[in-house]
Formats: structure tokens, sequence, C-alpha cells
């Protein structure tokens, strides 16, 4: 099985422009044959970054503004938004795993969150994970998810779960999906350089699974410059805002393929899932390595919205 994970920036905060770009890189991973096609954290429509380029208080005013644009150009899907990609899907059989900020249309209708989505061959939305914990500054722009998505799914492919950048820092999130079967454990991020990686061969090794990392390669001159406050959140106009490291690593631990650092494109490699499984002959954590005689974990997967309605 060929997986493919994205190195290439989104059009940023420009939804439309991002989709089209989408769908392009889709075609583009079908001609080199892949199977699975993995995007970072928050491709759609962009990792905020400002968020760290910006003072919580005297830069309030600027971040309301950007995330004007942001939440003007996330992705609501109770209105279908995600469904270009869903049929771009179906029509190269192939499954996608894709980080994107979602719009809660259904609910608030403003609020934003970190998800991920994983679409099956054949178009479907299998499963909907949003990012149970923003790391600092995010908290200014995401809400909180609850683990209504926190699921291992079937796909074409194999058994696939998510988790959104640090919660791979959250030993029961992991263990939540060690506990479901896993196959093939995808980490979109914005974190890099050598310790992530470095946990990315823990979580290898602890879930004796496939574990994808991935970050958006992205540098100053991929974002455009009408965007607000472009000169004085990225005055060096040659910068790496971020070098990517896209990496895949096998069951049990070892590197499969990457880091790929400071490079736009695809990183590609096959991988085999039945090794996962036959990996935790040595060690499992949720199986014959567990003592729940002594240790166990509650996992409430409700949806919790904010309000009931009754008629």
């Amino acid at each position: 099985m060929k997986t493919a994970i994205v190195q290439e920036p989104p059009v940023y905060l420009n939804l439309s422009a991002s989709m089209e770009r989408a769908i392009e890189l889709v075609g583009k991973a079908a001609r080199e044959g892949a199977n699975l096609l993995v995007f970072p954290e928050a491709w759609f429509p962009g990792y905020p970054t400002f968020l760290w380029r910006l003072s919580p208080g005297a830069g309030m005013g600027k971040t309301d503004e950007l995330f004007t644009r942001l939440q003007a150009n996330s992705i609501d899907l109770s209105k279908k938004q995600m469904m270009p990609l869903q049929e771009a899907a179906r029509e190269h059989e192939m499954v996608l795993v894709v980080g994107y900020q979602e719009l809660d249309g259904a609910i608030s209708g403003s609020t934003l969150y970190n998800s991920c989505t994983i679409i099956d061959a054949d178009g479907r939305i299998v499963n909907n994970h949003r990012k149970l914990m923003p790391t600092n500054p995010e908290r200014m722009v995401w809400g909180f998810g609850d683990a209504s998505g926190l699921k291992v799914v079937d796909t074409a492919v194999g058994r696939i779960g998510s988790l959104i950048c640090w919660e791979s820092y959250m030993p029961l999130a992991r263990y939540a999906l060690y506990a479901q079967n896993i196959d093939i454990y995808v980490a979109p991020t914005w974190d890099c350089g050598d310790t992530w990686q470095a946990t990315m061969q823990h979580v290898a090794r602890e879930g004796g699974c496939w574990v994808i990392g991935c970050a958006t390669a992205l540098e100053a001159s991929d974002i455009p410059t009408d965007i607000p406050y472009f000169d004085e959140l990225f005055p060096n106009k040659d910068e790496w805002i971020n070098p990517g490291d896209a990496v895949i690593y096998k069951p049990f631990g070892g590197i499969c393929a990457g880091p790929m650092r400071r490079e736009k494109g695809f990183l590609i490699a096959e991988i085999n899932v039945e090794e996962a499984r036959a990996s935790r002959r040595k060690f499992d954590a949720s199986g014959h390595y567990a003592r729940p005689d002594v240790f166990s974990l509650s996992v409430d997967r409700q949806v919790k919205p904010p309000v009931a309605f009754f008629d």
C-alpha cells in the first residue's frame, strides 16, 4: 500500500483556492500510485501562525481581524463544504486524512475547531475528530473538541486513527487509540524538529503501529502579501516558517521514510499494514501488556452540544 504525505502549502486563508490546490494534489498523488494521502494540521485554510507572533493584549485587535478572515475561509461540514475533496477521493479510490479548521455551523455558527477528517476511498467521511485541547495561544481561535471522534475506523487501506499535534503528548488519548486495534496512527501537526521526531518514534514503538507525522512546509514567500499586517508578521521574506518534516515510522520504531525537511512535494513510501499487528507480539499496550486489574480508562464519546431543543 502506497502512502503519500502532502508537503505543499495551501493558498493561505483562501478556502476556495486551497480546495482547488488540494484537488490537484489528490490527482498528482493518484498518478504516483498513492492509496492514502495525508494533509497536515489545519491545512485548510492554513495554520494560524499569526497567533504565535501577536501578543494576546496589545495585538488583540489584529488577532480579531485575522480571525475574521480565518473564520470566513473555514469549512462547515453542515454545508457539505468538504464534498469536492470527497468526490476526488471517490474518483481516485484514495483514502484521505485531512487537517482543517472547522466552523460549527450547526450550533453556534461562529466557533472554530482544529479538526481532522478521514475520508474513505468511496468518498464517505468515516470519522471527524476535533482537537481536544488547543495549545497555548491556539485557544484564542479554537474551541475544545469532545471525544466523539476519538475513534479508529476501518478504511480501504486499514484501520486509521488520528491525534492532532500535541494530543500525541496526552497518554490517555494515545491509549484510547491503541485500544481500538490501530494500524496507522496519523499525527497532523505544526510541530517539527528532533523532539517531535522522537515523539513519533516513541508512539510507533509504544503503539506498535505505523506512524505518520506531518506539518505544512511553509515559507514567508508562500503567504499572500495582502493579508492584514503581512510586513509586521513576516519581516524576513526568506524565512522558512515551518520546514515540514514529514515522516513515516515503522511499527515498533525505525524510520520508513523522511523526515522531509525544507522541501516541497510529497513524501511517498510503501507500507504493509499487517506489520502493525504482528509487531505487537512483543509489546501490546492495550493487550497482554495491560494490567486492567491495576489501571482502567473510561472514554465518554457522547457528542456534547451546548444546547438541546425539545419540541
